[in-house]
């Protein structure tokens, strides 16, 4: 893809929010120059079991379309490196601990100050760069619980239930490209750079939109509501004969719509369910009514019958059914990618379709400082220093 060509990214991040960050811009088109760690490179190169010849296989998901740089950073030599990179850079993007990078000489006054004043400069961190939690460590994890999201995933009464995926880190990584991507068009307009930040807590709690609402205005502390929606109804999964399925039955027309679909008109007019108030109120009522009615038929059966009576719907699938599921096949979203080592290797394609420009990987996904001579030799140093660079440990593979 094209989109983000001629934009040079100085990627210093590691595990998850960052480099999924940077995956987003390189899919996009934009140049990313991972710069990893000597002695192992990027943490998540460890993450697994599963790995594919040593390679692990988180890895591979979140970092093609990157060149990877190994290199000692606490050597000066190494520093200079790194300056030399962010010099020439548009974007450089960073989620050490608030306050690590500043002590290397490398925080955002001293970047526009010394080194490239127009830089984009960004920052992921667990909390933040102020407040009181701004030196604490930050995880996907503790966001998860410190946000509120634990407290409202699961059944009702249960214990708290942290989200199937790393949301926050995830969540983080795109507002962080976005938040370049913003920076990067007023740039364009104005020729200035500047700080952009955000945190994994602050991630988590963007999505709380019904909670926090909901509290703004009634002070009411919103709880473990299952599949179930926390404002219409019914908008919830179902047991059938054979699995589960989602209705999204949230308005009143789909509701009547489901009202028939089930040979229950008379439910339509049953003051406990006659509009989505009633039936908020009569959730646990509604809720045992249509179970007894989907548990009569399978999942596909109910799938065909709700969507051409015109019942938003559709089945709860595993990893597997999705991965191989024809939708997803004819939007592409499983790519192959020929891997240096590992040949042939499959990854999920970009999830935005543009007009103009192919969805498709440039680069797979580096081994660690694969490209270190290529990027050396793009800033000017000579075959010999690079061999120097190597003998002093200031770069490694």
């Amino acid at each position: 893809m094209d989109i983000l060509n001629g934009l040079k990214v100085i990627d210093c991040t590691q595990i998850l929010a960052g480099p999924f960050c940077t995956m987003m811009l390189g899919d996009m088109g934009a140049e990313i120059i991972k710069v990893e760690k000597p002695n192992g490179g990027d943490d998540i190169r460890r993450f697994g079991p599963p790995f594919i010849e040593g390679e692990s296989a988180a890895f591979l998901m979140i970092n093609r379309n990157k060149k990877s740089i190994a290199l000692n950073m606490k050597d000066p030599k190494g520093l200079e490196i790194l300056k030399d990179l962010i010099k020439d850079a548009d974007v450089f993007i960073q989620n050490f601990r608030p306050g690590a990078l500043e002590k290397m000489g490398l925080g955002y006054e001293d970047v526009i100050n010394e080194i490239n004043p127009k830089i984009i400069y960004c920052s992921i961190s667990g909390f933040g760069s102020n407040g009181p939690y701004k030196n604490r460590p930050g995880f996907d994890l503790i966001a998860q619980g410190m946000s509120g999201l634990m407290s409202l995933t699961g059944t009702p009464n249960g214990d708290p239930v942290k989200i199937g995926v790393p949301i926050c880190d995830l969540n983080a990584g795109v507002y962080a490209a976005l938040g370049i991507l913003g920076a990067y068009i007023k740039r364009l307009k104005t020729n200035k750079g500047q700080f952009v930040e955000t945190s994994l807590l602050e991630s988590g709690l963007s999505y709380t939109i019904w909670e926090s609402g909901i509290y703004f205005a009634t002070k009411e502390i919103s709880t473990q509501s299952g599949t179930a929606h926390r404002l219409s109804a019914p908008y919830q999964a179902f047991q059938t004969l054979d699995g589960y399925i989602n209705i999204g039955a949230a308005n009143q027309a789909n509701w009547e719509k489901l009202c028939n679909a089930l040979s229950r008109e008379d439910l339509i007019t049953n003051d406990k369910f006659i509009d989505n108030a009633s039936r908020m109120k009569n959730l646990n009522s509604l809720v045992e009514i249509l179970n007894i009615e989907f548990k009569n038929k399978s999942t596909s059966d109910w799938v065909e019958i709700l969507i051409n009576s015109g019942v938003p719907c559709g089945p709860i699938l595993n990893i597997e059914e999705i991965l191989n599921h024809k939708q997803i096949k004819e939007r592409e979203m499983i790519i192959n990618i020929d891997h240096s080592k590992l040949g042939q290797i499959q990854n999920l394609n970009f999830p935005i379709k543009f007009s103009d420009s192919e969805s498709r990987p440039k680069l797979p996904p580096p081994l660690l400082g694969e490209h270190n001579n290529e990027i050396l030799q793009s800033l000017g140093y000579s075959d010999k220093e690079i061999d120097n660079f190597i003998n002093e440990n200031i770069i490694t593979s």
